[in-house]
């Protein structure tokens, strides 16, 4: 949405209408051609089910992740944290919102849960040069994208 009200009510109003982003007037254009592109990548996302960094795919049908010659297939939760944070990199979520989001809120394992899945992801894909989990102290984690 393209709007010349800039009042956070106004933006309230846009987004409960269903806007998928709101830019007020005047914008910069590149600034909207790079918000345009954001949304188009996270629609092909959705609807292919796959993420792809350099030579890594994560393709969500079949739980694997692919490099070259190489194919991974990880454990469900493994794989949906993974795809979680490299959806959205450079975005921190705290222990918590993975926990509700991969697990459930009403599930019984705690927050270490998400920790030693981190820790697991790190294991097996350090050296990996496209991307990269890492720690935001005090508050959770954050997937970086390297190529």
């Amino acid at each position: 949405m393209v709007s010349a009200k800039q009042l956070p009510a106004d933006k309230h109003k846009g987004f409960l209408a269903g806007t998928d982003d709101y830019i007020t007037k005047p914008f910069d254009e590149q600034e909207l051609l790079l918000r345009i592109k954001a949304l188009l990548r996270r629609a092909q996302i959705a609807h292919e089910r796959k993420i792809v960094i350099g030579n890594v795919t994560l393709d969500y049908n079949s739980f694997t992740v692919c490099r070259s010659n190489e194919s991974v297939e990880l454990p469900q939760k493994e794989f949906l944290l993974l795809y979680k944070l490299l959806s959205y990199p450079g975005k921190i979520f705290t222990r918590i919102q993975l926990m509700d989001e991969i697990w459930g809120s009403d599930s019984r394992s705690g927050w270490e849960t998400v920790t030693v899945h981190i820790g697991r992801l790190r294991k097996r894909f350090e050296g990996w040069e496209e991307f990269e989990i890492e720690s935001v102290r005090g508050l959770g984690y954050k997937a970086v994208k390297k190529v």
